[in-house]
């Protein structure tokens, strides 16, 4: 595969600012180093870099004329949306123009019949969310970066988040894809019907691509039902293994179950430290998880009904009214700033077999302390569908002595290395635990007809 030149990450091409500036204007190509800073590293301040510039396109065709003045320049793009990946994946590693998707945020040709609605790549979660609810519909994502993480990051990687063990990820909700390619060319397959077989899965394939193979502009995305009345219950369990055997147990007894999140004493302790909130229980548990379900009838009595049933449970809180419900959602979502605080958290998103999940959770902290005995280590997840966010807190960003022990360890016994953030810089380098050599010669092939000269994000995903 060519390689693109590489510019010096203070040097823009004339030709190529000339041409770009007149394709987006001179407004929206933005050099200065102080107004491009926050764009150069990552959420968690563990991936740094430097960009030339920062190109806003805000249209699909202005983001093909851009690519197209890439190719000819020989300048490699990084797209980024709300910059709240974990990866590192929409960082410029190497020079890379920073390629902004946040203008094309319309939520277009909403079809309340069929709970269908296209997005721009820059739209919101949350805004796909309240348009969906103006529709009497609802989007199946959500996670708590919802009011900056954008419809078109969430599509590069294939996000998750907190209703997956219901909706599944962001590709079960994806109809259709509009992208600029690698070439140049503009694909666009927004279809208004969901039964849809022609050929090859376009979208598809660009989900979890990470940006690799081209820009995407635009998606189709399905929409679910709206749930009917929900409870939330946080439940104190005796063992992280009783909790994880419950949320098995949840999944198979409770029709309505919408969310299954996994916490640990230590990061329960952490959130109410940072966050000055009450502690849930007296004393704190070893593990909890907090639960989410709905039921037309009587969600507050099915949902306690099953709780009731579970083996291990110790105490529980149940919540109806939305704001006794948000409360006991903090202290799952609250997990993330919290640890943010402590300093650049090396953030290993994993998925472990059922049957593994919950000695790897208990074991986790002894494998981190065996290489890096300074560091501490915060577990916790969506238990239902075996995601663990193994967070470490107290070891330089560069060092990945901890990155190694955990993934190959993850490997070891069945999990995948990446559960919903995606591969990105931050585990491009232990890409061969979670796919075969073949596999990968595939995923070169597939990107070297796509983005031929290679100035598609070309520091992520590929080893």
């Amino acid at each position: 595969m060519p390689v693109p030149i590489r510019v010096p990450a203070s040097v823009l091409p004339p030709a190529f600012a000339a041409s770009v500036a007149e394709v987006v204007g001179a407004t929206h190509v933005l050099t200065d180093p102080a107004v491009v800073a926050g764009q150069e590293v990552d959420w968690t301040g563990r991936f740094r870099g430097q960009t030339p510039a920062v190109v806003r396109p805000g249209s699909v065709e202005e983001v093909a004329a851009v690519v197209a003045a890439a190719r000819s320049a020989g300048v490699a793009l990084v797209p980024q949306g709300g910059n709240t990946g974990l990866v590192g994946g929409g960082i410029p590693g190497d020079g890379e123009v920073v390629l902004d998707l946040r203008r094309l945020r319309d939520v277009t040709d909403a079809d309340p019949g069929s709970g269908q609605l296209t997005a721009g790549a820059g739209a919101t979660v949350a805004r796909v969310q309240a348009a969906a609810i103006d529709l009497g519909w609802a989007y199946g994502v959500d996670w708590s970066a919802r009011d900056t993480a954008t419809i078109g990051g969430s599509v590069a990687t294939d996000a998750g988040g907190l209703r997956f063990v219901r909706n599944g990820g962001t590709r079960r909700q994806l109809l259709g894809v509009e992208a600029v390619l690698g070439t140049g060319a503009v694909v666009r397959h927004l279809p208004a019907v969901e039964k849809d077989n022609t050929g090859f899965d376009l979208a598809a394939l660009l989900c979890g691509s990470e940006g690799t193979l081209g820009v995407i502009t635009a998606v189709r995305l399905r929409l679910v039902a709206p749930s009917p009345p929900l409870a939330t219950a946080l439940v104190a369990f005796s063992s992280v293994a009783s909790a994880v055997a419950a949320a098995s147990a949840l999944r198979r007894q409770l029709p309505g179950l919408e969310a299954v999140e996994l916490m640990v004493a230590d990061g329960l302790d952490l959130v109410c430290r940072s966050g000055a909130l009450p502690a849930p229980f007296a004393p704190t548990p070893p593990a909890a998880l907090l639960v989410e379900a709905s039921d037309a009838r009587d969600p507050a009595g099915s949902l306690g009904d099953a709780v009731g049933g579970l083996d291990g449970v110790v105490d529980a809180a149940v919540a109806l009214d939305g704001p006794r419900r948000r409360e006991l959602w903090r202290y799952r979502e609250d997990h993330t700033d919290a640890i943010g605080r402590l300093g650049a958290p090396h953030k290993l998103d994993v998925t472990l077999p059922a049957g593994s999940l919950a000695d790897f959770v208990e074991d986790a902290p002894r494998l981190v302390a065996a290489v890096a005995p300074d560091a501490r280590t915060w577990c916790f997840g969506h238990a239902a569908d075996g995601n663990v966010h193994v967070n470490v807190t107290g070891v330089a960003p560069g060092d990945e002595r901890v990155d190694e022990a955990v993934l190959v360890r993850v490997a070891a016994l069945g999990g995948s290395i990446s559960a919903e953030h995606g591969i990105g810089r931050a585990k491009r380098r232990w890409l061969h635990l979670a796919r075969s050599d073949a596999e990968i010669t595939a995923m070169r092939s597939i990107k070297s007809a796509l983005d031929p000269d290679g100035i598609c994000n070309p520091n992520v995903l590929l080893p």
